[in-house]
């Protein structure tokens, strides 16, 4: 597993915490995998102690980490009857969308500008739940995404970690960075990047159980992106040929800037934007 690193610039624009969020074991004592959430819950609250601590009981409201089957979620305690929010690459919809009808033919993949066999590193400065880096991932991409929040980050370590355990060959193109993406691409280091893939926050009006489940959550956790703006500029000096900016058909383009192309789906468009950095 990728160690987190942080850029040498100041992070200013981390999330604070008052107090660190409650990390639990739920799963019965009894269970085979027992012992081994409670290693988990060990890795996770040493790794991230800034952010989280360990806690016996769930608390009475508000959001918490649960490990529960060797899986870390994000969970409301207010709401007793939804699931938490976790980090599945290798879920049966992720499996479902590669194999039928992904890869290749992907609006993503075709606006990063992908052709025949080319394998490019990318940058997902955006990463929410790493859905989008999974599918470049299993194009052939070598993918870092960037994480500001500790906690979203803790997520996506975990999603990484149980992905390399039925898919190593995938999971190894997959790297993750803790930091304030806008100054992490200030001062990259590592080898050259192709493309950047930005997907900032944008308020859903949308009222399917999973948008809101997953927003709900994750607005709650982030807020919105009112900074969002301040990452095509780094995007633009770092990227060697392409900065992709996923948006809702309705929003404007990011910071003003008019892209090069769009490319349309049905429900988001995707501004190209074409680099001459190499």
């Amino acid at each position: 597993m990728p160690d987190s690193t942080k850029s040498t610039a100041p992070d200013i624009l981390l999330p604070t915490f008052s107090s660190p969020m409650s990390i639990i074991v739920a799963t019965e004592k009894s269970s085979n995998l027992y012992e081994a959430d409670r290693l988990l819950l060990n890795d996770v609250a040493v790794k991230w102690a800034e952010a989280t601590c360990i806690a016996e009981n769930k608390p009475n409201d508000g959001l918490y980490l649960q490990i529960k089957d060797n899986v870390l979620g994000l969970a409301d305690a207010s709401e007793k009857k939804v699931l938490p929010v976790d980090v599945d690459f290798a879920s049966p919809a992720s499996m479902y969308r590669k194999q039928h009808g992904g890869g290749r033919k992907e609006p993503i993949v075709k606006a990063i500008g992908l052709k025949g066999n080319d394998s490019w590193h990318v940058v997902d400065a955006t990463p929410g739940l790493g859905r989008d880096a999974f599918v470049m991932a299993s194009v052939g991409c070598k993918v870092t995404m960037i994480e500001r929040s500790p906690i979203v980050a803790a997520l996506l370590e975990d999603g990484i970690r149980r992905l390399a355990m039925h898919f190593p060959e995938l999971a190894e193109r997959i790297t993750l960075q803790h930091g304030n993406s806008a100054e992490v691409m200030q001062y990259f280091k590592g080898e050259s990047v192709n493309a950047i893939y930005l997907d900032p926050m944008f308020p859903h009006k949308k009222k399917s159980a999973l948008v809101k489940k997953e927003m709900r959550l994750f607005q709650q956790l982030l807020g919105h992106d009112p900074d969002a703006d301040a990452l095509l500029p780094p995007a633009l000096k770092l990227a060697t040929h392409r900065v992709v900016v996923k948006r809702p058909n309705s929003a404007d383009v990011l910071a003003g800037e008019k892209p090069s192309m769009a490319i349309e789906s049905k429900k988001h468009r995707f501004d190209v934007y074409l680099c001459q950095n190499n």
